[in-house]
């Protein structure tokens, strides 16, 4: 199954989507429009229960996602930003982080700017071995305003993503592994298999026991930790009513591929 807007091209391969954002032109730089149907087609494959993971990559192999759209984004003012982008870019990543089903970025060039903001939002990265990666708005006089400011500095150490925004520098993708911002660095020609082949591995697992384990992730990193422990007895209490949980254990009990109905 394969769907197009002017931007993203969506499919589906077996149980796993595949988002590319289409601009190559334009490094898939990041505009309203673009956002808006990468929004449409990240709905469209949560609400297909055939669907159980979700990748993310960029057309061409150049550039995963280049940063936004700065012709765009010099034409504006502040408040127009706040309402109009900024408004947009903060809900659709909020969307992608949030999302139940299981995320991957296929990082296949360049991540600048909100291509690293976006990145952040995923729940597995891979990165081409040739790909770079950095927050270089300061650059050009502003600061990352995606959301970048805020997740990064919970994902690697507070000096080094100081540094990185500080300086605008790019790292390569060995470096943003070793920093935790990426999960492994994937010479480009085997970039897609890698990505399909890890997305199968999950997509495998019970669906509906991945959306409980994503929200007690989620929810729980926001806690406390006694707080958060006490989610976790709760989710897992709940996880043991789901048929999904006793077919893996009978089917461990019996040597035997699990059957999961996502129940």
């Amino acid at each position: 199954m394969t769907l197009h807007t002017d931007n993203i091209l969506t499919e589906i391969k077996q149980r796993i989507g595949i988002i590319t954002i289409n601009r190559p032109g334009q490094l898939n730089a990041l505009d309203v429009a673009t956002l808006e149907q990468m929004e449409q087609a990240l709905t469209t494959l949560e609400r297909d229960p055939g669907v159980h993971v979700i990748m993310i990559t960029g057309a061409g192999d150049k550039a995963f996602v280049a940063g936004g759209d700065i012709v765009d984004l010099n034409s504006r003012q502040g408040l127009a930003h706040y309402n109009e982008f900024a408004e947009v870019i903060h809900r659709v990543f909020r969307r992608f982080e949030n999302s139940d089903k299981p995320t991957i970025g296929v990082i296949n060039g360049w991540a600048l700017g909100g291509g690293t903001e976006l990145l952040l939002t995923l729940d597995i990265r891979l990165i081409a071995e040739e790909a770079r990666i950095g927050l270089p708005e300061i650059t050009l006089g502003l600061f990352p305003g995606a959301g970048g400011t805020q997740r990064v500095i919970r994902q690697m150490p507070l000096c080094r993503a100081k540094e990185l925004m500080f300086t605008g520098d790019q790292i390569t993708a060995q470096e943003a592994v070793a920093l935790g911002l990426c999960n492994r660095s994937v010479p480009r020609a085997a970039l897609m298999d890698e990505a399909l082949a890890m997305a199968a591995r999950i997509a495998d697992k019970s669906p509906l026991v991945l959306k409980l384990l994503k929200r007690n992730l989620r929810h729980g990193a926001e806690m406390p930790l006694g707080a958060a422990l006490a989610h976790e007895q709760a989710m897992i209490g709940l996880v043991l009513d789901t048929r999904d949980a006793h077919e893996g254990c009978s089917a461990f009990l019996e040597k035997r591929k699990a059957d999961f109905k996502g129940a």
